[in-house]
């Protein structure tokens, strides 16, 4: 992996030796993903990820097999939670997915947590990506507890959409219910309600947002 690419992810490269980038660069490999291929699961742990292109979806398993999107990577992302062993403070499962064709650079965990105990840039780097991402995972969670499942699914097609850059959403009932942690049965009667008050419409090419206004206030 060349060494400026490095800079465009850390912002502690310029407080390392020479040895140290060195031996990250020696040590980070790229790899290429297709669309739905795991990324990381629950075994070992997979290192640090950095997102060149494409996006990976993260995401938890619940005990009867429901999974939840807890936040998404893009270009120029870091991922933290597949280094549990660098972090210790982890103490939960994340799986990781491919959303779209995906490469990635990964530096092994063993290489970055050497570098880290040396240099307290590299650690606190590591520690403060990790609490905005738990900020992401918080956030997910506040929805699950305290929102209504048509409140979240507002969030969820509004938030679709940006990624998209289109007011039709390509999606179907299923992935949205994997990404909620509902069944699908749920999500489809819930479009079916917001279908009928005007505020989408549910077709084989996707849902179309017809009032987003609505649907913004619906998600406060």
């Amino acid at each position: 992996m060349p060494a400026h690419a490095f800079e465009t992810y850390f912002p502690f490269w310029k407080d390392l030796t020479p040895e140290d980038r060195a031996l990250l660069c020696e040590n980070a490999i790229e790899e290429h993903f297709e669309r739905s291929q795991p990324v990381h699961g629950n075994t070992g742990c997979s290192g640090l990820f950095m997102v060149r292109s494409g996006r990976l979806r993260i995401y938890i398993l619940s005990e009867d097999g429901k999974e939840i999107t807890l936040y998404r990577l893009h270009p120029g992302d870091v991922c933290m939670l597949a280094a549990s062993c660098v972090i210790q403070s982890i103490t939960f499962d994340v799986f990781i997915d491919a959303e779209l064709p995906s490469d990635c650079y990964r530096i092994s965990a063993a290489t970055f947590g050497d570098v880290s105990e040396r240099v307290p840039a590299v650690k606190i780097f590591a520690l403060e990506t990790a609490v905005e991402r738990f900020s992401d995972v918080m956030w997910v969670m506040q929805q699950i507890v305290f929102m209504s499942m048509d409140t979240r699914l507002a969030i969820f097609l509004l938030d679709e959409a940006r990624l998209e850059g289109s007011d039709t959403v390509t999606t179907t009932h299923e992935q949205i219910a994997r990404h909620l942690g509902t069944a699908r049965e749920v999500v489809s009667r819930v479009l079916k309600h917001m279908a009928a008050d005007g505020l989408l419409k549910a077709g084989r090419g996707g849902i179309t947002l017809l009032d987003k206004p609505a649907l913004r206030r619906l998600a406060k």
